[in-house]
């Protein structure tokens, strides 16, 4: 009877040992799988945390009035009319990559009193175009510039020298070249700025 009993008892744990190899195995694969389904779910929250970032504000052109320097009082009413053609140039070409302010109080100021600080402060402008009307011998020298705020540096030029047979003929002129030179400095800008973004994420 104990050969017998002895006999039973080994065979039935024989018969318990592959059933906790199968548990051992079942559980090991249940780890596997909570990690790759929590591997998962960090993939995709990093994903769309990334494509749900707030993209970045459309920027602000701020347009001063174009001064006179040319000594003739009679020469402000073109450089006024030329501020005003630059903006709609600007407007037109800004295929929504930037926002465009040009008859704000503050801009509308003469050179001595206009600051630049103030302008980025009240205005949330990124940029600033200030304009000059000069007088070179017998010709008219237009110069616009393109400033980026707040730290005030000169990002573009343009320079235009005509003789002023037809006024508004050479605002439409200028205006275009304006236009279309900060237009495209401004877009060379955003793609900058979307790059360095882009690379620190």
């Amino acid at each position: 009877m104990e050969r017998v009993s002895s006999e039973v008892s080994a065979a039935n744990g024989a018969a318990y040992l592959p059933r906790r190899s199968t548990m051992k195995t079942a559980l090991t694969w249940a780890s596997v799988f909570v990690a790759l389904i929590a591997g998962s779910l960090l993939i995709a929250a990093k994903y769309r945390s990334s494509s749900t970032a707030t993209p970045a504000p459309t920027p602000i052109l701020a347009v001063a009035r174009f001064d006179n320097e040319t000594g003739n009082p009679e020469l402000t009413r073109f450089s006024d009319g030329l501020t005003d053609t630059v903006v709609e140039q600007l407007t037109s070409q800004s295929n929504g990559r930037y926002r465009v302010i040009g008859n704000a109080q503050i801009l509308r100021l003469p050179r001595e009193q206009r600051d630049l600080t103030a302008i980025n402060a009240s205005l949330h402008a990124g940029y600033v175009v200030l304009g000059q009307v000069q007088r070179a011998g017998e010709q008219t020298r237009i110069l616009a510039h393109l400033i980026r705020l707040p730290d005030q540096t000169h990002i573009r030029v343009v320079r235009v020298e005509r003789t002023l047979a037809d006024p508004m003929n050479l605002q439409s002129e200028v205006a275009q070249k304006i236009g279309a030179a900060f237009s495209a400095k401004l877009a060379a800008e955003a793609n900058s700025t979307a790059s360095s973004s882009a690379a620190n994420h």
